[in-house]
């Protein structure tokens, strides 16, 4: 038996235009020279520069005096050095200094890749067979930093996939920091981040069992206040950018899906949010909410980080503890297993492993559940997404590496009431780069972080060589039977 997959006619290209005005700062001696600077010409000057400035700039982001404002603000440390009255400062004067502190970065400039796809949570006023969903993206931009992108799309009765135009304009997230921390899961954290240890010990004895962001910063700041040392000072600053990775963001409820981009804000993913898997979990009480799991990287660590939304308006961050939650590739199954969360991960690098926890935060025990059997899998065997949930086992989309490095799609099949027994293991690959597939900013790749099952059929999103996306579809009958076939030794 030989499995049929067809390619769908579409593809999600990278958008260069789609850009994001964020704050930049080079440094303090030069902020505060460009301030003075700023603050030396005229009032009647400054307004001929930020009104036709504003004119241009508020055709490209949704509301940039707002952007140049809050920018503005978070200079006023500097303005006080300089022995200038924040408060007297006109308007105009605000968004002038601000504008010199902003820059538009292309958030989709050089990829967008490894799609992940749920169910959106809006179902109305549809025509039987339809289906929305909502595709999350890894985007990249200039320096190779990713970040998180949304797109709505409507998948008909014949399964045709629509994918709706994008906004006009990209939004970040308001920040909200409210997180009450657990003081010992807190610094088994930041030991695997090599942090000083007698500098995590001092600050463990002056905190309490449960601490808020703001004790914990005053603490570290009164610390680093009685230290000569550089180095240590940037110990203590570790601590701080571990606490900065726990973190609510809330967009505006005036945006798109497609406005909304999740921009690395911790200084331990301040080099990118990469490959986010969601999954629609569904609870004990029969709610239901989503989890993703993505990679946060800070251009040497790796942190695995878990998000939760329960309307992609507002996401909670949070990281993941334990010898479980290490190096890539977690992903959460969509309900609990025996009563308790289950996730694979591939902490080796090479093996798919299986966990189960008590504690969606914390993953220790890890079971080993595959590893490269065949030639295309050879270096290294890892999961596309969350399992999916069929009466037959949890099939899971994996991705294989091979010569040349080639990644390719493969898929298993796992036991329904104890996932951590294969039944079958597909012996040729899913999906292979094609001949219009293998060029692009990483060649001969094909991954995914997630599919979904619609009308009897499994589609499955994938990212094209690192470049772009695209979807692929296999009859979910024939999948289970051809696995059924393929059983495992």
């Amino acid at each position: 038996m030989r499995l049929s997959i067809e390619r769908k006619p579409i593809r999600i290209n990278p958008d260069s235009r789609r850009v994001i005005a964020r704050f930049f700062f080079n440094g303090g001696d030069r902020a505060k020279e460009v301030i003075e600077r700023v603050m030396s010409i005229s009032e009647e000057t400054v307004f001929g520069i930020i009104s036709p400035l504003l004119q241009e700039y508020s055709k490209r982001h949704r509301n940039i005096t707002r952007v140049l404002e809050r920018n503005c603000d978070k200079l006023k440390p500097l303005f006080k050095e300089l022995k200038i009255d924040y408060k007297s400062l006109t308007v105009y004067r605000k968004l002038l200094i601000g504008s010199y502190f902003t820059h538009e970065y292309s958030v989709e400039s050089a990829a967008f890749f490894n799609p992940s796809i749920v169910e959106d949570p809006d179902q109305t006023e549809l025509q039987e067979g339809n289906k929305r969903v909502i595709i999350s993206f890894r985007a990249v931009g200039e320096g190779h930093i990713s970040s998180i992108t949304f797109r709505r799309a409507l998948i008909d009765q014949n399964n045709n996939i629509t994918v709706l135009p994008a906004g006009s304009y990209i939004d970040e997230a308001e920040i909200v920091r409210n997180a009450i921390y657990n003081k010992k899961l807190f610094f088994k954290n930041a030991a695997v981040t090599q942090t000083n240890v007698a500098i995590l010990k001092d600050l463990e004895t002056k905190l309490d069992d449960h601490f808020e962001y703001s004790n914990l910063r005053r603490i570290v700041i009164d610390s680093q206040n009685l230290e000569e040392s550089h180095m240590k000072k940037l110990e203590y600053d570790k601590v701080l950018w571990l606490a900065d990775s726990y973190y609510e963001i809330a967009f505006s409820f005036d945006t798109d899906i497609s406005d909304r981009v999740i921009f690395p804000i911790s200084e331990y993913e301040r080099k990118g949010i990469e490959d986010a898997r969601f999954v629609c979990f569904k609870n004990d009480d029969g709610s239901r909410a989503y989890y993703a799991t993505y990679t946060a990287y800070d251009g040497s660590l790796i942190m695995p980080k878990l998000l939760q939304t329960t309307d992609f308006y507002t996401f909670k961050m949070m990281p993941l503890y334990g010898e479980g939650a290490q190096n890539k590739n977690l992903a959460l199954f969509p309900r609990k297993i025996n009563g308790k969360f289950a996730m694979m991960s591939r902490i080796d690098g090479c093996n798919n492993y299986i966990m189960y926890s008590d504690n969606i935060n914390v993953w220790e025990k890890t079971i080993l559940l595959q590893q490269p059997k065949f030639t295309w899998e050879f270096i290294q065997i890892g999961n596309c997404g969350s399992p999916i949930e069929t009466e037959h086992g949890w099939v899971v989309i994996t991705h294989g590496v091979g010569p040349m490095r080639r990644y390719v799609l493969g898929a298993s099949l796992l036991k329904l009431d104890d996932p951590s027994v294969e039944i079958g293991r597909l012996k040729e690959p899913l999906l292979v780069p094609n001949s219009d597939e293998r060029e692009g900013y990483v060649p001969n790749v094909l991954y995914s972080c997630g599919s979904i099952v619609h009308n009897g059929k499994l589609i499955i999103p994938y990212g094209v060589s690192d470049s772009s996306s695209a979807f692929a579809e296999v009859d979910l009958k024939e999948l289970i039977a051809k696995l059924k076939e393929d059983k495992s030794n």
